[in-house]
């Protein structure tokens, strides 16, 4: 039997945002460093010691030191790290956000990280509940006892296993310490306000048109409801239509403009040959070709370029014309510019250009210049302290004797004389 999942999913639940959750990751790493991350340290909760704690102002501070960034930024930063889970609150555990005081938190274990992409099955959130509810001795919160009977009503056919489950748990927990039992509450519970928010609350897993909305809470209907309601129907009646004749039209319009760009719509045509070794394309526009003799565009390239080109269209491939390709580009580069700045052409333009008045500054304005003006470093310059630096490297590197007795041995057996020819 299928279960259903009891909550109305509209499309975009329980689709983390990796691209976040990994930048979100790294950052929290970051903060664990036992060197530059945030302080933590044993802290007193109640009656209890909590070992690994963190405190509000401390994770503030921390994050706008790294990002630069000031209080309010550094604060909104790190209530996103507590909303996704990455780190729970030790005191108040129905909102996750970050206050910049004393309160406590600790990080979260990876086991309960979002990236970890475990499903969130309503059979673990039963358990979480019937646990809570033994501890509780049946006092829960109004939304977790409404999710609890919800539960209980769907899955009456293995509510006993879950119950079995939910014993063997509380027995287990009660037999850890005292620190250890709080914190593992603390990491299970944030767990849980994260990926079963609370009625009201936004999920931060929640990504796409509907996240800035609670998707399974009815909307109101107030007067301010209804006015807005009434207004945008009023809109709507006058606004101007367009006739369809108008809109079918342009739609044609669209369809033929695009018509050569939809596989669709258009005809299937031969492959490209320049990807391909079919050669209908070169067969079609073989009297068109711009390197025949008496071509309407003829491209007039060296002889050698040309006879190895024409040889090559004897049996057309695809790289038929790299040579007369390579040989135009080198042509385009190094010649076709300079003789366009000595053609008359280019005088001719150069003569009818328009040459602005040149601008008279004042007294006042030449100072002021002057004051703003800030001398560049010569590139030469720039090459001789490069130069140098490199020296000092050099003289400063461990010199190795052996690899210097060698050359020198080399050099000397270059330099000696041949050995005279016998006779």
């Amino acid at each position: 039997m299928t279960v259903r999942n009891t909550l109305r999913d509209h499309g975009q639940r329980y689709r983390p945002r990796m691209a976040c959750l990994k930048k979100a990751e790294k950052v929290l790493l970051e903060m664990q460093d036992p060197k530059s991350g945030v302080k933590s340290q044993p802290q007193r909760l109640v009656i209890t010691t909590i070992p690994h704690a963190i405190i509000g102002e401390d994770i503030v501070a921390w994050l706008a030191d790294r990002f630069q960034v000031d209080a309010r930024e550094a604060r909104s930063l790190g209530s996103m790290l507590v909303s996704l889970g990455y780190i729970y609150p030790l005191q108040d555990h129905k909102r996750l956000v970050l206050r910049p005081d004393a309160s406590l938190y600790r990080f979260q274990t990876p086991y309960f990280w979002p990236a970890q992409q475990w499903p969130v099955e309503d059979t673990d959130y039963a358990i979480y509940l019937a646990k809570r509810n033994i501890r509780k001795k049946g006092i829960l919160e109004m939304h977790e006892q409404e999710q609890y009977n919800r539960l209980h009503k769907w899955m009456n056919h293995k509510w006993d296993f879950i119950v079995m489950q939910a014993k063997e748990q509380y027995r287990a927990a009660k037999e850890r310490k005292k620190p250890d039992r709080v914190v593992f509450d603390c990491q299970e519970r944030a767990y849980w306000v994260v990926h079963r928010p609370p009625p009201g609350t936004v999920s931060a897993m929640d990504y796409g048109l509907d996240r800035r909305v609670d998707s399974n809470a009815d909307l109101a209907k107030t007067p301010d409801y209804y006015e807005r309601m009434m207004i945008f129907t009023q809109q709507s009646i006058m606004r101007p239509r367009v006739k369809s004749s108008v809109s079918i039209g342009a739609l044609v319009k669209y369809c033929a403009t695009y018509k050569s760009h939809d596989p669709f719509l258009s005809k299937c045509l031969p492959s490209n040959p320049w990807l391909t070794d079919d050669v209908t394309y070169w067969t079609l526009n073989m009297p068109k070709t711009f390197l025949a003799r008496g071509a309407p565009r003829w491209i007039n390239i060296d002889g050698k370029t040309m006879e190895i080109t024409v040889s090559s269209l004897k049996h057309p491939h695809r790289y038929v014309l790299d040579a007369a390709q390579t040989h135009i580009y080198m042509l385009m580069k190094k010649d076709s510019y300079g003789r366009y700045m000595k053609s008359q052409v280019f005088k001719d333009t150069l003569k009818k250009a328009l040459v602005p008045e040149e601008h008279k500054f004042t007294d006042a304005q030449l100072e002021q210049n002057a004051k703003n003006r800030r001398p560049s470093v010569s590139p030469i310059i720039l090459r001789q302290q490069e130069l140098e630096e490199r020296a000092k490297t050099a003289a400063n590197a461990p010199v190795d004797i052996t690899q210097v007795m060698s050359k020198l041995s080399k050099q000397r057996k270059g330099d000696a004389p041949p050995f005279p020819p016998r006779k």
